[in-house]
């Protein structure tokens, strides 16, 4: 390649064979930082990618391309394309899937077992996937107590809430007052790492708490649960919201999403494990075969979506991916209809699902 550098047209050719394009960053000269601008010496910056590359981690703006972050800082026009919203959106993804396949593992397995199995699960294969994500990456051992701190909580803790909330009120609800974590993430990261709540995003919060209690006023016919049962997803919302500025500020000292996910599933497990084995006296669960391979499955959805929601935090702030991510519910309706044959109809629901949904929407467009 040093021969490429000394010639401008054999490295383009060079980059055109290997399929990148050249993308100007921004030009710049000597009169930016000291001397008069009559008498200078240009310069530049190009980044060389691929065409998809380029369109999802740079942002144009003003002539020139901007990382996400920069993108968000400065309010530019594509910030609603960077890669934290993408990212946030297949984490939701993810989410709601997996809160729709944990409904047919429960049909076998308990929530305490099936939490044994799915973290484990997605622990194993971050395991096996870190020598090779890991290779070059540089260590900040400051960061893994903050990692191992969140695993204590997320994702072990609210997934034993959450599996039991999915199983006493069913998926819709449990997904509807998952909502709530916006709420707390948004609150805890104006206190820990300053972020502004606007007037709008206030807004959102009151449409999501003014949702949830039309969601809950009444019972739908035929569901019977105790009121009690409402803190057990309202609890893991909590838990979230907490954990994701806490996260954002371990990413800030190690910024790698996967370190973060290895080392707080990794605690989770053994987590998730003791309570197994305080409940049924045994470190493997006895279920059938049908059920293990059922929550394995939402063990790998879990896994995924809190990979790609560390990713978008360490690409954006908490205001943004948290309401983003909080989405899921609307793919836990479709699911339900679709996968499990529960198509609700119920107004009061629908509207309360409507309401949180567009509380969500309020505080992403804050």
């Amino acid at each position: 390649m040093a021969g490429s550098l000394s010639d401008p047209a054999r490295l383009l050719e060079h980059a055109e064979r290997l399929g990148l394009q050249a993308q100007r960053l921004k030009p710049c000269s000597s009169g930016d930082t000291a001397g008069l601008r009559d008498h200078v010496v240009g310069y530049g910056a190009w980044a060389f990618a691929s065409f998809l590359v380029c369109r999802i981690l740079l942002t144009r703006t003003s002539g020139h391309w901007i990382t996400p972050a920069q993108a968000f800082a400065s309010n530019a026009p594509g910030q609603q394309m960077s890669v934290a919203v993408v990212l946030a959106f297949g984490s939701a993804f993810c989410f709601g899937l997996a809160l729709v396949l944990t409904q047919l593992g429960l049909r076998d397995v308990p929530p305490v077992s099936g939490a044994a199995i799915s973290i484990p699960s997605s622990t194993l294969l971050f395991v096996c996937l870190a020598p090779v994500v890991l290779v070059e990456s540089t260590p900040a051992w400051t960061a893994l107590p903050i990692f191992a701190a969140v695993g204590l909580l997320y994702p072990g803790a609210v997934t034993l809430l959450t599996f039991a909330a999915n199983r006493s009120l069913g998926p819709v609800i449990t997904g509807t007052l998952g909502n709530l974590a916006p709420v707390f993430a948004v609150a805890t990261a104006a206190i820990m790492l300053g972020e502004a709540l606007r007037l709008s995003q206030l807004g959102g919060l009151l449409m999501i708490v003014a949702g949830i209690v039309v969601l809950t006023a009444t019972r739908q016919q035929g569901v019977h649960w105790r009121s009690w049962y409402l803190l057990l997803p309202l609890a893991a919302a909590a838990l979230r919201g907490l954990v994701q500025p806490t996260v954002k500020l371990g990413l800030e000292i190690w910024p790698s999403p996967f370190v973060a996910a290895l080392t707080s599933y990794l605690v989770s497990s053994l987590v998730v494990v003791a309570a197994a084995r305080s409940r049924t006296q045994s470190f493997q669960p006895s279920t059938p075969t049908r059920g293990r391979l059922w929550f394995v499955a939402v063990g790998l959805c879990n896994g995924l979506a809190v990979l790609l929601m560390y990713a978008a935090l360490a690409n954006g702030p908490v205001a943004l991916v948290s309401p983003l991510v909080a989405t899921y519910p609307l793919v836990t309706v479709a699911g339900s209809a679709i996968i499990l044959g529960k198509a609700d109809r119920s107004a009061r629901l629908a509207l309360g699902v409507a309401l949180t949904v567009a509380g969500v929407a309020l505080l992403l467009a804050g």
